[in-house]
């Protein structure tokens, strides 16, 4: 339901009502979860656009934050099914699938816009809880998670990868920077162990990933820029999708198994990474 209702071209200045639409889209699927929710605006190209949040408080509120995040902006001339309808729909999956757990630390549901030019929103997003001095326990982002592909040879490498890489697009990669380790270590935890159908490679980079620039092109970067620990997961993009960034991005070619299994590994990792108790 989320993937049809996001689908479609959502890019600042050749469909600015799509994209608002989008993000009001987002807060009211928040609120249905039952999530606090609230918009962060920033100036850019010429204009005041909006991060949506989504706040589910924990029991203890004082305990810093942890965020999941997507962005909901596209490419002109793209549907955006992958890239990130696909993100954005296991985020709000995740919501719903929290609300029957108590967790000790809040989460905030961030849809992040203008991802497409140069990371605008998170960069700012990420600049505010610095400057305002918010506790953030570590991000974790989704970038293109629909993708899986079963033919051999259907994944590509980025150049210096310092890993083997399977070479069948089936697996969601998980990449952190030092700093993230532990996030990077409880989200293959929790899919190993509780959703073992789901193929995972974790990637750990030095520093900000400086050294692979492919690893850097989502929001996740921001935090890092910002000195918080984030993580981003991801099908690959354009390292096997050969829809990436076209007009052929679209619904029919997602794998919402696959997506299933990211809400229920990424639901178990959440839990355990905030603290919880079923309710």
């Amino acid at each position: 339901m989320h993937v049809r209702a996001l689908v479609g071209e959502r890019h600042p200045l050749s469909s600015p009502s799509a994209l608002t639409r989008a993000g009001q889209y987002l807060a009211d699927a928040f609120r249905r979860a039952g999530l606090d929710v609230s918009f962060h605006t920033f100036d850019a190209l010429g204009g005041t656009y909006r991060n949506v949040i989504g706040v589910r408080p924990g029991a203890q509120p004082a305990d810093p934050a942890w965020i999941l995040a997507a962005h909901y902006d596209t490419v002109p001339g793209s549907p955006g099914a992958d890239d990130n309808a696909s993100g954005l729909a296991v985020m709000l999956e995740v919501a719903q699938a929290l609300q029957a757990s108590t967790l000790r630390a809040p989460v905030h549901f961030v849809g992040f816009c203008l991802e497409e030019e140069d990371l605008l929103g998170s960069r700012a997003y990420a600049a505010h809880l610095r400057a305002k001095q918010h506790g953030v326990s570590g991000a974790i982002v989704l970038e293109c998670v629909g993708c899986c592909r079963s033919e051999a040879g259907s994944q590509q490498v980025p150049p210096g990868v310092p890993i083997a890489v399977p070479t069948t697009g089936d697996f969601l990669a998980i990449v952190g920077n030092a700093a993230s380790r532990v996030i990077v270590e409880g989200l293959e935890q929790a899919a190993t162990r509780r959703v073992p159908e789901l193929k995972t490679v974790p990637l750990l980079v030095p520093g900000n990933g400086e050294m692979l620039p492919d690893i850097r092109r989502s929001d996740h970067a921001a935090f890092w820029d910002a000195g918080y620990p984030a993580v981003m997961l991801t099908d690959t993009a354009n390292f096997r999708n050969p829809h990436y960034h076209r007009p052929t991005d679209t619904e029919e070619t997602l794998d919402f198994l696959f997506m299933e299994r990211v809400v229920q590994a990424l639901t178990v990792a959440l839990q355990q990474l905030a603290g919880t108790s079923s309710s």
